[in-house]
């Protein structure tokens, strides 16, 4: 069984995700894929004990805190592929950035789109970081959760804006 809860955060409503003992899921309400790995059975647990940490993890960072990770139990449902791209987002620092093909170098992956699809469907917005992810041309491309969040959340970080910028068109914002 899931258990879920929700979370008002200043971006927004965000749903969480949980197998009873580890973060599985935290989606922005609207976002793409929303609720994607959720699986059969989904029950409101509200009183949950994880969601006591997570809602500090979240409180902290809106706080504009860097709180680390370390903590908190993250069990996101891919494959081995997409594992090792979010661990690769893990790596990035609070307020930092990296490309998708940067990533793709450091996982041994000829194909940067390949990790984009990885990057979208990282089911633990946030907390592994896929909003400092961006385009080689320091394009704002492919947040899931909307471009206007992932300049938000990348200005909360203090990360420096000047060389990034919202692409006008295209399919991927």
């Amino acid at each position: 069984m899931t258990h879920t809860s929700y979370y008002d955060s200043p971006l927004g409503g965000i749903l969480l995700a949980s197998d009873g003992e580890s973060l599985t899921g935290l989606w922005f309400a609207g976002q793409k894929y929303y609720g994607d790995t959720l699986g059969g059975e989904a029950a409101d647990s509200p009183d949950l004990p994880l969601w006591g940490a997570v809602g500090e993890w979240l409180g902290a960072y809106f706080a504009g805190r860097k709180p680390g990770i370390g903590d908190l139990p993250l069990a996101p449902n891919g494959s081995a592929f997409r594992w090792s791209v979010w661990e690769e987002l893990l790596a990035i620092p609070y307020g930092e950035v990296a490309t998708y093909g940067d990533i793709a170098e450091r996982i041994g992956c000829k194909s940067a789109q390949a990790v984009g699809g990885a990057v979208g469907h990282n089911p633990i917005s946030i907390i592994i970081p896929c909003h400092r992810v961006v385009g080689q041309n320091g394009s704002l491309t492919g947040y899931a959760g909307g471009l206007d969040r992932k300049r938000k959340l990348l200005e909360l970080e203090g990360a420096d804006m000047s060389r990034l910028f919202a692409p006008g068109k295209g399919t991927a914002l």
